[in-house]
């Protein structure tokens, strides 16, 4: 195998996971997507696994289960960051892996943002920066905790550097 088709390789595995999270985030930040037409699906979705609910209640169930997915899958980019910055600065430590995840997702939430911002049924909001970063930092605070704990060998080689 030649080293550039490995490096390729090596390229795909730690960034793919990126790209990926940046494409989706890309197909969900259109208009299609927006409150006015995921309603409709999540309240059938909900109504059936747990029954009749109110149009008021509806409206804010609506809004959390949204400002959730801002925060779980902001979460997990900030993860495929971390993991990519891991794997591509073997030698640097836990936390300077972190802050370049945070830097990462916290271009994509503003450029996410900003284009919802030109669209009529949608709004830009940099609270929705701020919740975003704050799913991938409890992520992060997760994955680290995880690693401090059950597996600190592998943490190790990050905080000797």
């Amino acid at each position: 195998m030649s080293s550039s088709s490995g490096r390729l390789r090596f390229l795909i595995n730690a960034w793919g996971p990126v790209a990926l999270g940046v494409v989706v985030i890309a197909v969900e930040t259109q208009a299609f997507m927006g409150a006015d037409h995921t309603s409709v699906i999540f309240r059938r979705i909900y109504e059936h696994l747990l029954g009749p609910v109110s149009d008021a209640q509806w409206e804010i169930l609506h809004h959390c289960i949204r400002k959730t997915g801002h925060f779980l899958g902001y979460g997990l980019i900030g993860l495929a960051w971390l993991r990519a910055w891991w794997k591509t600065l073997p030698h640097s430590r836990f936390f300077q892996d972190a802050a370049l995840a945070l830097l990462g997702t916290a271009a994509v939430a503003s450029c996410d943002e900003l284009h919802q911002s030109f669209l009529p049924n949608r709004t830009g909001t940099p609270v929705d920066v701020l919740l975003d970063c704050s799913g991938a930092i409890v992520l992060q605070l997760i994955v680290y905790i995880w690693l401090r704990v059950f597996l600190p060998k592998k943490l190790t080689h990050k905080e000797k550097a």
